[in-house]
C-alpha cells in the first residue's frame, strides 16, 4: 500500500473544478493509493489541520458522477498566499509535519496561476530539505492564463455560458427597438487576459450577428473613440450589444472602472475587486446620447454554471485531475499537466507534464494577432481555437425540478 494522497481547490472555482477532484480520486484508488484526503479551504485550511477524509463522501461511482455535476469548489476554496520560505520556514516546517501526521506521499493543489505558485514552493521546500512528498499541479481557470497547455479547464464551460447567454441578450436586446435603439453592456470577466470576453464572438451563427463590438484588456482603451463607435452603431442599428472585460484599462494604466465606484478591496496576492465597468460605460453612453442603456454584470455566474458544463470541459479536467495523481504517484514532482491538442478537427488532446518553474506566475494573453477592427473584435483564428472547446453537455441530475449537488453536508448515505 502506497501513501496517502492530500488534494486542495484554490483560487475562483469553475463549473467544472470537481471534475478534477473526482479525477484524482479515481487515480488514487486505481493505483493503490492508501486514503484520499480533501483540504477544507484549500492550502489556508491545511494550515489549520483542516482535514476531510474523503472516503466519508466518495463511496461509490454514483457519488463522482454527482460530483462532476456539482459547481464551485466541493471542498471549499480560498486565496492564500504563502509566504516566501526565507525567513518563514517554521510555515512549512509545519505543514510539513501534517502531512507526516497523516502519512501524505502525495500533494495535490487544483488551481490557477497562484495555485501553481504554491506548488512550486512547496515542491523546492521539499527539495531543500530532501523530503520525499510528491508535488503536482492540476491546472484550473476560467481566465485561460496559464501558460505552455494550449487551454485551461474550466475555459470551455464558461465560454459555453458567455456565448449561450450572449445570444440570449442580443436576442432580448433587439426586442425593444420600435423608436429608438438600446444600448446593452455587457461585463464579462478577465483582468489582464481576455480570452472570456472573446468567447461572447462565439454567439456569433445563422441564428445570431454576434456582439457588435468586443474589448479585451491587452488594447489600451480608449473612451473618446468607444463613444464615437457607439454613436456610430447608433445611428444605424435599432439594437447595440457590446462585451467587454472588466480589465479594460486606459492608456495610462487605469482601469475603466476605476472612473466609476470601484471598490478599494485587495486580495491577498495584491489584487483589486474590479466591478462596474459596464455601470460607467453605460452612465457615459446615457449622458452623451440619451439613449436607454443598460449594463449586465455576468459575475459569479459564467464560473458556477454547471448545468450549461460543457462535455469536453468536464472530460478534460478529470482526466487533467486523474493524470496528475497518476504522475505523481510514479515519482514525478514539481509539476503540473498540461493539455496539447494534436488536431482540432477532429478534435484530439494528449496530456504532458511541464516544470512548475516554467508556469508559476506567468500569464498568458490573447494573440495580439487574433484581436482586430482596431481593437474591438476577435478574429477567425480565435473561433477556430475556441470552438472545440464548448461541444458536447452533461445534463445535471434533477429532483423536484432543480439540479442535484454534492455537498460536505450530505452524509446521508
Amino acid at each position: 500500500m502506497k501513501g496517502n494522497v492530500l488534494v486542495g481547490q484554490s483560487g475562483g472555482p469553475t463549473a467544472v473544478i470537481n471534475s478534477s477532484l473526482a479525477g484524482v480520486i479515481q487515480a488514487a484508488k486505481k493505483y493503490g493509493a492508501g486514503k484520499v484526503y480533501g483540504m477544507h479551504y484549500g492550502i489556508e485550511g491545511f494550515l489549520k489541520e483542516d482535514i476531510i477524509d474523503l472516503d466519508e463522501y466518495i463511496t461509490c461511482h454514483a457519488d463522482l458522477s454527482l460530483l462532476k455535476r456539482t459547481p464551485s469548489a466541493f471542498l471549499g476554496s480560498c486565496r492564500y498566499k504563502l509566504p516566501p520560505i526565507e525567513g518563514n520556514e517554521d510555515v512549512y516546517d509545519r505543514m510539513f509535519e501534517i502531512m507526516e501526521k497523516y502519512n501524505i506521499e502525495y500533494f495535490l493543489y487544483i488551481g490557477g496561476n497562484d495555485s501553481m505558485d504554491t506548488i512550486k514552493m512547496l515542491s523546492d521546500y521539499a527539495a531543500k530539505k530532501d523530503k520525499p512528498q510528491k508535488f503536482m499541479g492540476v491546472p484550473k481557470t476560467i481566465d485561460n492564463d496559464l501558460p505552455l497547455t494550449d487551454h485551461t479547464p474550466g475555459y470551455g464551460s464558461a465560454a459555453k455560458y458567455i456565448a449561450t447567454s450572449m445570444k440570449e441578450i442580443i436576442r432580448d436586446n433587439a426586442s425593444f427597438g420600435a423608436s429608438k435603439p438600446t444600448v446593452c453592456v455587457v461585463e464579462i470577466m478577465g483582468r489582464h487576459a481576455g480570452w472570456l470576453t472573446a468567447a461572447s464572438a462565439l454567439s456569433r451563427d445563422s441564428d445570431c450577428e454576434g456582439p457588435d463590438l468586443i474589448y479585451l484588456p491587452e488594447v489600451p482603451f480608449d473612451l473618446d473613440s468607444f463613444m464615437e463607435k457607439v454613436k456610430h452603431l447608433a445611428e444605424t442599428k435599432r439594437s447595440v450589444v457590446i462585451a467587454v472585460s472588466e480589465g479594460v484599462r486606459l492608456a495610462d494604466g487605469r482601469f475603466v472602472c476605476e472612473l466609476g465606484n470601484m471598490s478599494d478591496y485587495v486580495d491577498a496576492f495584491g489584487h483589486k475587486q474590479l466591478s462596474g465597468c459596464a455601470s460607467f460605460l453605460t452612465n457615459k453612453i446615457t449622458e452623451a446620447t440619451g439613449l436607454k442603456s443598460r449594463p449586465i454584470e455576468f459575475s459569479t455566474l459564467q464560473r458556477c454554471a454547471t448545468h450549461m458544463a460543457s462535455r469536453v470541459d468536464v472530460d478534460e479536467a478529470a482526466a487533467v485531475g486523474f493524470v496528475a495523481c497518476q504522475a505523481a504517484m510514479e515519482g514525478h514532482t514539481g509539476m503540473m499537466i498540461t493539455i496539447q491538442v494534436t488536431s482540432r478537427e477532429p478534435y484530439l488532446v494528449t496530456y504532458n507534464k511541464y516544470d512548475i518553474h516554467e508556469i508559476a506566475n506567468v500569464e498568458r494573453k490573447v494573440p495580439r494577432d487574433w484581436i482586430i477592427n482596431d481593437g474591438t473584435y476577435v478574429s477567425e483564428k480565435y473561433l477556430e481555437y475556441a470552438r472545440p472547446l464548448i461541444l458536447g453537455n452533461i445534463l445535471p441530475y434533477y429532483a423536484g425540478g432543480l439540479p442535484k449537488h454534492l455537498t460536505l453536508h450530505t452524509k446521508d448515505k
